[in-house]
């Protein structure tokens, strides 16, 4: 396995995404979820041969989405996906809504456990749904390594109070929790009671650590597959989501009959590149993931040595999944927004925790998949402030 080293702070400045011309050039960015790693060569191989053969055009039918991703999904997880039926979508996001505009009606309820990634609430409000938000609660006791813990009292209302769907996310953005096969079962037993759909956001699903197993919604059981409609992508694990593709998956026929209802344009709004790009990170993205699993671990176990060394108040659970840490800053008391405190004293953008859900607004997210010396670098600024 080859070393995987992310690229340096000049060339990053050169990029032109979101996360690098969002702030002024004397801001150190860690908010967006996206890599400061070289793309897999196998992809840029994939790129490179369909741009020099100017092959950009329309997005067609594609069967090797469904294939690569059920070799990949039963390689890492033991799960048999039936290729047909995968379908396509521009993004997470583009997926969710549009499941949501077959299976809810406006002004239907939709559950939601904060904290949670921001858009949860955008792809709700787009679909003129009610949220219904049901958040962890933080606990003494931990469950699968985390102290996050789901409110079953309250889910239990939610659902007998009419809501049509539940939207989780798992592996968890922000909280690095994995979601045990018993919790899932649990919620599919609940969903098919009530009449449920519960759709699982799975687009970190490839970046595992290797203490803990990543179970699929749709592989619980045969009343999860009843219920359960799954919308991952590669872009988060691979790093493209520049590239606009992502996947709808269901395991049952009649919830695969229902998805058919998705307007047709959603397929071909995904792009070319990005439909092939996805298919060779599945087929061929592997040892790639592999080697950047062993830097962002390093990372995880790194940014709790920075702590504990520059800013000790910092309250940080090592994450059993991706490269997102959620910081407690409650010691410090900055304020309504600590970020906005961070980035204009320290020069550290962060993601505020008051997007993930009211209740986190002490919080703050910090993207930890660049390099060490990066990491150094911010918390050596943040030790200014919170030292």
């Amino acid at each position: 396995m080859s070393e995987l080293r992310a690229l340096d702070l000049g060339e990053l400045q050169t990029h032109r995404s979101e996360k690098w011309r969002a702030f002024p050039k004397d801001v150190l960015p860690l908010p967006v979820a996206e890599m400061d790693f070289p793309v897999a060569e196998p992809i840029r191989q994939t790129l490179r041969e369909m741009i020099d053969h100017s092959d950009l055009g329309y997005l067609g039918l594609i069967p090797e989405m469904g294939t690569s991703f059920a070799g990949f999904a039963e390689r890492r997880w033991g799960w048999k996906v039936d290729p047909l039926q995968v379908r396509i979508a521009a993004d997470v996001g583009v997926g969710v809504v549009e499941v949501l505009r077959v299976i809810t009606q406006p002004g239907d309820k939709i559950l939601i456990n904060s904290p949670v990634y921001p858009n949860f609430w955008t792809w709700s409000a787009e679909t003129h749904l009610e949220h219904v938000d049901v958040p962890l609660t933080q606990s003494e006791q931990q469950v699968n390594g985390s102290n996050w813990i789901l409110d079953w009292e309250g889910i239990e209302k939610a659902y007998a109070s009419g809501i049509k769907a539940h939207l989780i996310c798992n592996p968890h953005n922000p909280l690095g929790r994995v979601y045990t096969r018993e919790e899932l079962s649990r919620i599919a037993e609940l969903a098919k009671k009530h009449n449920v759909y519960v759709l699982s956001d799975e687009i970190h699903a490839p970046l595992m650590y290797s203490e803990q197993t990543f179970t699929p919604f749709l592989t619980v059981s045969n009343t999860a597959r009843e219920v359960g409609i799954t919308i991952t992508a590669a872009s988060k694990g691979w790093n493209i989501a520049g590239l606009k593709c992502a996947i709808i998956v269901t395991e049952n026929e009649k919830v695969h009959e229902t998805m058919n209802a998705i307007a047709s344009a959603t397929h071909y709004r995904a792009s070319l590149l990005g439909a092939f790009a996805t298919v060779t990170a599945f087929e061929k993205g592997e040892p790639w993931l592999d080697s950047l699993m062993v830097q962002i671990d390093h990372n995880r176990n790194l940014m709790a040595d920075l702590i504990a060394a520059k800013t000790p108040g910092v309250g940080y659970l090592i994450p059993h999944c991706s490269y997102l840490a959620w910081l407690d800053l409650t010691s410090f008391n900055l304020g309504a927004d600590p970020s906005a405190v961070l980035v204009e004293k320290a020069k550290v953008a962060l993601v505020p925790g008051h997007r993930f859900g009211a209740q986190s607004a002490q919080f703050v997210r910090l993207n930890f998949a660049t390099s060490p010396e990066i990491l150094e670098e911010a918390f050596n600024r943040l030790a200014t402030v919170l030292a």
